[in-house]
């Protein structure tokens, strides 16, 4: 992971809930802020239970029919990191977190990143169809059977 996206992450993304945080409490008031933050937790959990069974019951339904259910392991991932934001405290990732759980937002989200995934695979193929490659010549000979082993053999225990 690059550096930058771990400064965003451990330094940026806590300070910035912090703020907005600090800013709701002063217009709305401290116990207003916590109960908001408390309800979209609770809510939060409904969403990811509920919507955690839908996407396993998809799944099963796809290997039971007999397909490959890579979209219901991408919308699962999706909503395990939106309940990993909702257990985080703060509006900001509850926000995403909500989102990655309602699944028009979600299929969204989930196009989204797949396009980004595919661009960034086929960047990286054309980078590395783009270099040289080196060969190596390497003499010796090849069979298919290795050779008899040589001497007494040897009874481990």
């Amino acid at each position: 992971m690059p550096i930058a996206a771990l400064v965003l992450l451990f330094l940026v993304v806590p300070l910035a809930e912090l703020y907005v945080i600090l800013k709701v409490g002063d217009a709305i008031g401290v116990l207003w802020t916590i109960l908001i933050l408390v309800a979209d937790s609770l809510l939060g959990s409904f969403l990811l239970r509920s919507q955690g069974r839908a996407v396993w019951k998809r799944f099963n339904d796809a290997l039971q029919a007999g397909r490959m259910p890579h979209r219901e392991v991408q919308h699962g991932v999706a909503v395990i990191f939106g309940g990993a934001l909702l257990l985080t405290p703060g509006f900001i990732t509850d926000i995403l977190g909500l989102a990655l759980l309602v699944p028009p937002t979600r299929a969204v989200i989930v196009r989204l990143a797949q396009r980004t995934a595919a661009k960034r695979m086929a960047r990286a193929a054309g980078e590395r169809a783009s270099r040289p490659q080196r060969t190596y010549d390497v003499e010796g000979t090849a069979s298919e059977n290795p050779p008899p082993p040589t001497g007494p053999r040897r009874l481990d225990r």
